[in-house]
């Protein structure tokens, strides 16, 4: 078999000016270990934290809130020190939402682990009472709803699952008054900001931020942080229709989004240059015109992809022991609202869904490769493209692993939603899937 290397696929982009408006211009750059780790950093587009920082790193404490700032993270809460949490339980136990009821604008003070932030967004025009109205439904659903998705709390918990998938990394998911075992190399804070209500027209675009902080925990030296950002668009129509339930949709994705980002970008991701695209099978056919929307007769069709990795990346030698035994993959299949099916470590490049899926239906789908070598796993990047413009049918096929493919496909390189109510972000940009009226 060919040796399989390298690919670029889409990258994350982790600072957006959207996003630096909506922290007050905070930007909040990778932070590297060693002047090594920098230049490694630099030398190609990755965005996630270096792999020699990653091999240095055996036990780490998840810890859901913000990270302290410029305070030791050694130490207990018994000793002089703030401990563990740093500053984060002094002068944090509320933030403060900002409304206006009757034009008059008002504070109120919510709880930091219930509500991540202000909601907030541009009040003029002919859409100002409506947006208002938008903005106000939301913040007292975020104040006061039990079980709403966007918490510290939640989004740790999602990051700890993630996490306890890699082998070579022991994680803990500690409350911030715990004590941390001494024996703990680094502490992985994770936390929301603002949820920020961006009017353009008869447009609301909604961007919500997460924030990942990882500090070494014998001296609290900052190693590596990224912000990532959830965005998607619809007009205001669409999102105030149903009593927003196109807001609580965006919300449960927003969370799940971040949630598999953060874990990611500082542990699980590698981003080798790569092919890899859908492949048709005998239940579920490209349509002709777009090669990205496949259609099945049958509830539970074999859904199949193709993937070949290019060579160049400055990962190491451990690449080059990359082949098929030891690659596996991981499949999703979104509706909507929510993720309906999840199959996982998958030997083939093909699965045939275990259960039936909604006839008149249209989902999206997508794998992602995972590596073993050496009692290591490392998770590749999720199959995705450039939904605005697919190929056209015309175009010269190219072969896969020796599998006809459909034509070549464009890697997406940004995540921001271009219509809620079409899909969520998360899934714009994967191929989609409909269910035939009438299949069993």
């Amino acid at each position: 078999m060919e040796q399989r290397q390298k690919t670029v696929g889409w990258t994350h982009v982790a600072v957006w000016h959207a996003v630096m408006w909506l922290l007050g211009g905070v930007s909040l750059p990778g932070l590297v270990a060693t002047a090594a780790e920098a230049q490694e950093a630099a030398a190609d587009s990755r965005t996630h934290m270096p792999e020699a920082l990653r091999e240095s790193i055996k036990k780490v404490v998840l810890v859901a809130g913000e990270s302290p700032a410029d305070e030791a993270i050694g130490g207990t809460y018994d000793k002089a020190t703030l401990g563990m949490a740093g500053g984060m339980s002094k002068g944090s136990q509320l933030g403060r939402i900002s409304k206006e009821i009757g034009g008059v604008p008002i504070n109120i003070p919510i709880p930091i682990l219930t509500i991540p932030g202000a909601i907030f967004g541009g009040l003029s025009g002919a859409v100002k009472r409506e947006i208002q109205e938008f903005r106000d439904d939301l913040t007292e659903e975020l104040a006061n709803a039990e079980n709403q998705p966007l918490t510290d709390d939640g989004l740790a918990l999602d990051v700890f699952w993630r996490l306890r998938q890699l082998p070579h990394l022991e994680s803990k998911l500690f409350a911030p008054a715990v004590e941390i075992p001494e024996d703990t190399d680094a502490v992985l804070y994770v936390s929301f900001h603002e949820v920020g209500i961006d009017v353009q027209g008869k447009e609301a675009i909604i961007s919500t931020a997460a924030e990942v902080t990882l500090r070494r925990y014998s001296d609290g030296e900052k190693l590596y942080e990224t912000l990532i950002r959830y965005q998607d668009r619809d007009t205001l129509r669409n999102w105030t229709a149903n009593n927003n339930a196109l807001w609580q949709n965006y919300a449960n994705y927003a969370r799940y989004y971040l949630g598999r980002e953060a874990a990611a970008e500082v542990f699980n991701r590698v981003e080798l240059s790569h092919e890899l695209q859908p492949v048709a099978t005998a239940t579920a056919v490209p349509h002709r015109k777009n090669p990205l929307e496949y259609v099945s007769k049958t509830a539970t069709p074999t859904l199949a992809w193709a993937m070949h990795l290019t060579g160049g990346d400055p990962y190491g030698s451990w690449v080059d022991e990359i082949n098929e035994e030891n690659t596996y993959y991981d499949i999703a299949i979104f509706d909507a609202q929510r993720l309906v099916y999840e199959e996982e470590q998958l030997p083939d490049p093909q699965h045939t869904v275990g259960y039936g899926l909604e006839p008149c239906k249209t989902y999206r789908w997508s794998v992602r490769p995972s590596y073993r070598i050496d009692g290591q796993v490392r998770f590749g990047e999720w199959m995705r493209f450039a939904a605005d413009a697919p190929p056209e049918p015309e175009e010269e096929a190219t072969r896969v692993r020796g599998l006809a493919a459909t034509p070549p496909l464009t890697y997406s390189k940004e995540l921001i939603g271009r219509q809620a109510s079409a899909a969520p972000a998360y899934t714009q940009d994967f191929a989609s899937l409909t269910i035939e009226c009438g299949r069993r």
